[in-house]
This record gives C-alpha cells, sequence and structure tokens, in this order.
C-alpha cells in the first residue's frame, strides 16, 4: 500500500464504528417493539374474552394500570399458570376468584416469551375497550345453538358439546359444560365478549379458525342470557322423567324376556322333584 492511499482507509474506522453503533442499537431496541407487537397479537386472540384494558370490568377485571398493583413476578407467574398460583393458596389469586364469581383464569398454555410480550404490550399504554355488539335476538341465537341456522363460518352448532335449557327434553349434548348455570349466570354481561374468543384451550381450538360475527355472538348472547333467566320449563322436566320411567320398564321387560324362561327351566324340576318327594 503507498502513503497516497492511506488516508482513504482513515474514512474507514468512523463509518465502521457507525455501523456498529447502529447495528447493536436496533438489536436493543427491537426487541421491545416486537414484544409490544406480538403481545397485542396475543391479548386481542387470548384475553379479549374476559379482560380490558381502560374500558372496565367484563369477566375478569380491567387490566389497565396492572404493572402498577402487582409487581412483575407476580404477573409473569400468573399469567403463565393461574391454576398452579391458585392451588398454592395465594391471597391474591384468591381475592380475585371470589370478587369475579369464583370464574378461575384459565391456563392459555402460554410460553414465557409469550407472557413477556403480554406484560411488554399491557405496559405499553395501549387500550382495549369491551366489544360493542347489535341487538341480539334470541330466537336466532337458539336457532344458531341447535344448528338449525349455520354459523357464517362453519363452526360446530353448540348442541353438540352442551345443552341448556330450552331446547328440548335432553337439552343437548354432555361435552361441555351445562350452560344454563353456566353461561349468563356465570359470565354475566361478559358472555357477549367471552363467545367472540373463548379463552379456555378446548375452545380456542375449535373457534379459532371458525369465529362467531359479531351478530352472532349477539344472538348467541341473547337466547343464553334467556335461558339462564327461565330455566328449564316444568314440561321439559316432565318429559325427562317420564323417559326415564319407561327407560326401565323397558330394561325390566326386556330382562323378563331374556332370563325368565331359564329361571322357569330351573324352577320347574327342582318344583316336581319336591312334589314327588312328598308324595312318597
Amino acid at each position: 500500500m503507498t502513503k497516497g492511499e492511506r488516508p482513504s482507509t482513515i474514512w474507514f474506522v468512523p463509518l465502521l464504528v457507525f455501523a456498529l453503533v447502529t447495528a447493536v442499537t436496533g438489536i436493543v431496541f427491537a426487541k421491545p417493539l416486537a414484544q409490544t407487537s406480538d403481545g397485542e397479537a396475543l391479548f386481542k386472540e387470548k384475553c379479549v374474552a374476559c379482560h380490558t384494558i381502560g374500558g372496565g370490568d367484563l369477566v375478569g377485571p380491567d387490566l389497565q394500570g396492572v404493572a402498577e398493583r402487582r409487581s412483575n413476578e407476580w404477573l409473569t407467574q400468573w399469567i403463565l399458570a393461574p391454576d398452579q398460583v391458585l392451588a398454592s393458596g395465594d391471597p391474591i389469586a384468591a381475592e380475585l376468584l371470589a370478587k369475579y364469581k369464583n370464574v378461575p383464569m384459565p391456563n392459555l398454555a402460554l410460553t414465557p416469551d409469550q407472557v413477556d410480550s403480554l406484560l411488554a404490550y399491557m405496559g405499553s399504554g395501549a387500550t382495549i375497550g369491551g366489544t360493542v355488539l347489535p341487538t341480539g335476538d334470541a330466537t336466532r341465537g337458539k336457532a344458531l345453538f341447535v344448528g338449525d341456522k349455520r354459523f357464517e363460518n362453519s363452526g360446530p352448532q353448540c348442541m353438540s358439546c352442551h345443552s341448556i335449557a330450552g331446547i328440548g327434553a335432553l337439552g343437548g349434548g354432555s361435552l361441555g359444560p351445562d350452560l344454563t348455570a353456566n353461561g349468563y349466570t356465570k359470565y354475566g354481561e361478559g358472555l357477549a365478549a367471552f363467545l367472540g374468543a373463548p379463552p379456555t384451550v378446548t375452545m380456542n381450538v375449535v373457534w379459532k379458525d371458525t369465529p362467531l360475527t359479531p351478530q352472532e355472538q349477539a344472538d348467541l348472547f341473547a337466547f343464553m342470557k334467556n335461558a339462564s333467566v327461565s330455566g328449564r320449563e316444568p314440561g321439559a322436566l316432565l318429559q325427562i322423567a317420564l323417559l326415564a320411567i319407561l327407560g326401565a320398564a323397558a330394561w325390566i321387560a326386556l330382562a323378563q324376556f331374556y332370563w325368565g324362561k331359564r329361571l322357569k327351566g330351573v324352577r320347574r324340576p327342582m318344583i316336581e322333584r319336591t312334589l314327588a318327594a312328598a308324595q312318597k
């Protein structure tokens, strides 16, 4: 290298330093931004059914300012494994459970990185209010529940897994809880938001790719609210009792038909032998 070329290499040093500083700065600031963005998506997918940020309580508490009310360590453990925190007898968790109608926060099977993203988003100053739904129609909601009317996004009928008052003598499926007491009675007005994005692991898998439309949410909410007030009709309870009696009678008749002849075949020779012995 000649002496004339040395000045050009002098400019290379500050450029290299600038590039390194820019790269390091990008690495430092990229993670919080990514966490906030990921946290928003996670919150809208898994949390809006029960919580708002600045929109008031739903099924669970409004999370605005939650980072100021609870320590980061507690929030991390609570979001990561709420069932374990409750089982440990944690007083804060027990207080929340009692305050919000004994509806436990479900374990959402989140990873530690996802929990960090949620905490970053909730601490970013963002706000998310409750869902404003159109006026619901209980008749349409019942048709959706039993499958007489198809969901727009091809979701499964509710009655395949759940039962509820007002849909016939037997009331529907038994894979999930009875929604007469576990619907509006349990969740109150927060049920409307819950229907839009069910946070439980099983329900989230079922409805993630086939979400309800706002009108379907409103219609189902109206039907379930009416069902919680009216309860099961006396006529439906009488039908269930009659079916139980008829079923028992059918089983008795069937047993008599199949087993009666066998018993007679055993008893008759015994009686004949007894009578013959008595005559001797």
